[in-house]
């Protein structure tokens, strides 16, 4: 009889395998809450003591380390003496093993956990056999993945053309999963295993005790999701690799359209996060995203009007856009959007007639927000939500979490190196200011205070330097990635006069402090009758003396917002 050791934390789909193994005819060794599951669902199971001849010891801690386990792994089937060897000691082989590890990354992710509860997670047992067993690969089947189960069956079954390359790969993702574990292991002994909380070895950053702290050594474990067709130009190569589990981009739903490109991935990571501002709006949204950086951005009561007003700041920069909404789409703004030519859409879902009209573009690439179960958890963040379909629920959700999920690390990489930081916060439109100041003689009057929250709201994904005229809940023009921040500004005026959009009282955001007045020189001849920007500069009473005299209105908000 061929015989299993089974002993998982993820127990999904290990009660279907365990019984499938038994009716194959294969005795089944478990150990602790493994055991327990598959006896509860009628399965014959063998508890690993009864092959040890050894009692669990310690909590568990000990259990299976064992010659009887780890020779029954290890034996080559084709030495004579090895086999002898088990049998003069009354082991028998193993010839399956299925381990995932205990949850050391997701129990420290958070930050906050003290060594004693960390390292109560730190396998031992599992590595040491999955290790045993993808060494003696040819041998013995190990399997890590629950994703892998099927294919194990179908090995058992004789099925699949090459198994040597299926044992292979089973044992090569053995190592990179132990790869990475011990990777997060020693990330939290060296210090912040993500980049936002505290681990056994931190001591702050620059004098500062509160500050988070990095790893000597940073771990990264990357899965391909596709081999791209090229990247930026034709002339390179390129290939999409997700971070961790699917979240992000990685875990969009497409419905529609051709795969995507390298370019179609940054511009949806560009319209995700200009749009994540305004997860919690309790009105529908609508971001334009053109070359990774927005070209309108707008909130109304419908969203056909959010298209409307969104696509009017800027018509021509629109043409090839990637869109991002976070209200399902209906069939009226999907007539509107199929009117342009149009790379990407994401949405919390399409209705059944906005499907069939942009269907009927054969390029267009449609995608939704996955499915969250926390979803109910934005209730009290999202009063306007409350009601709102599970689809909007789950993609407000998401986008809440943009960058920000556990183990969420930026990196950009240098000529010879990376650069690491911890994911910004969205500035939620609609969420209190916090440490806004009025730092000029007249303040804003409320309807100027909504358009200075949207403006602020909208300018957290513009490229910088970043200057954004807004009005009622649209951009009028948007200035981005310049060299000077007064260019920037004179970019944005001329957008919107190319619209023919009136910028009479209208608001500006800047994402980081004026260096001179001549920006805010410039806003007052255009009709800018309130500013919001960071502060902080040295020459701050100069431009706030400048906003006093033009009759300007502006708010510090002591957050910079720099995108590059």
């Amino acid at each position: 009889m061929k015989r299993a050791l089974l002993s998982v934390s993820d127990k999904s789909g290990i009660v279907d395998f365990g019984r499938e193994l038994v009716r194959r005819g294969w005795e089944v060794v478990s150990t602790g809450g493994t055991a327990g599951a598959l006896r509860g669902a009628g399965l014959p199971v063998t508890d690993v003591a009864e092959i040890t001849g050894h009692p669990e010891m310690m909590d568990g801690r000990v259990k299976t380390l064992h010659p009887a386990v780890h020779a029954g792994i290890l034996a080559r089937r084709s030495t004579a003496t090895d086999m002898e060897a088990l049998v003069a000691q009354g082991y028998g082989p193993i010839d399956l093993v299925v381990v995932n590890l205990y949850p050391f990354r997701e129990t420290v992710a958070h930050g906050g956990v003290g060594v004693a509860e960390a390292m109560g997670k730190v396998d031992i047992g599992g590595p040491t056999m999955i290790r045993a067993a993808a060494k003696s690969h040819p041998d013995v089947l190990v399997v890590v993945d629950p994703d892998d189960y099927d294919a194990v069956l179908g090995v058992l079954d004789g099925e699949g053309e090459d198994e040597p390359k299926t044992r292979r790969a089973l044992a090569a993702k053995v190592f990179r999963h132990v790869s990475e574990y011990d990777g997060a292991v020693a990330e939290y002994l060296e210090g912040d295993s993500v980049g936002t909380g505290k681990g056994a070895a931190a001591d702050g950053v620059d004098g500062d005790p509160d500050a988070p702290t990095w790893p000597a050594r940073l771990s990264v474990e990357l899965s391909k999701v596709d081999a791209l067709r090229y990247g930026e130009n034709p002339d390179q190569p390129a290939a999409f690799y997700r971070l961790g589990e699917s979240v992000g981009i990685a875990a969009l739903e497409q419905h529609h359209g051709k795969a995507l490109s390298y370019n179609n991935i940054l511009d949806l990571d560009g319209a995700l996060l200009s749009l994540a501002p305004f997860a919690l709006s309790p009105r529908p949204a609508v971001c334009i995203v053109k070359h990774t950086t927005p070209c309108g951005l707008a909130i109304d009561d419908s969203l056909r009007g959010a298209w409307d007003k969104a696509l009017r700041c800027d018509p021509i920069s629109a043409f090839g856009s990637v869109i991002a909404v976070n209200r399902p789409v209906d069939r009226e703004t999907a007539q509107r959007i199929s009117e342009l030519f149009v790379e990407c859409v994401v949405a919390p879902a399409f209705d059944d007639d906005a499907m069939a009209v942009l269907t009927g573009k054969k390029n267009i690439r449609l995608l939704t927000f996955p499915a969250d179960t926390e979803a109910q958890a934005l209730r009290p963040f999202g009063p306007g939500l409350a009601g709102a379909p599970e689809s909007v629920r789950s993609a407000a959700c998401f986008l809440s979490n943009h960058g920000r999920l556990p183990e969420a690390r930026t990196l950009r990489s240098v000529y010879g190196g990376v650069l690491v930081q911890s994911p910004p916060t969205p500035p939620f439109y609609g969420i209190a200011e916090g440490n806004w100041e009025v730092v000029t003689t007249r303040s804003p009057d409320a309807r100027e205070m909504d358009d200075l929250r949207f403006a602020w709201a909208a300018v957290y994904g513009v490229k910088s330097n970043a200057i954004l005229l807004a009005r009622d809940g649209a951009t009028l023009g948007i200035g981005a990635g310049q060299m000077s921040r007064v260019d920037s500004s004179r970019i944005a005026v001329r957008k919107a006069a190319d619209q023919e959009l009136s910028l009479n009282g209208a608001a500006l955001a800047s994402d980081a402090f004026f260096p001179f007045r001549d920006g805010v020189d410039a806003a007052a001849a255009s009709g800018v009758k309130a500013i919001v920007q960071p502060g902080g500069s040295i020459r701050d009473e100069e431009v706030i003396g400048a906003a006093n005299e033009h009759g300007i209105a502006m708010v510090f908000t002591g957050r910079r917002l720099f995108r590059h």
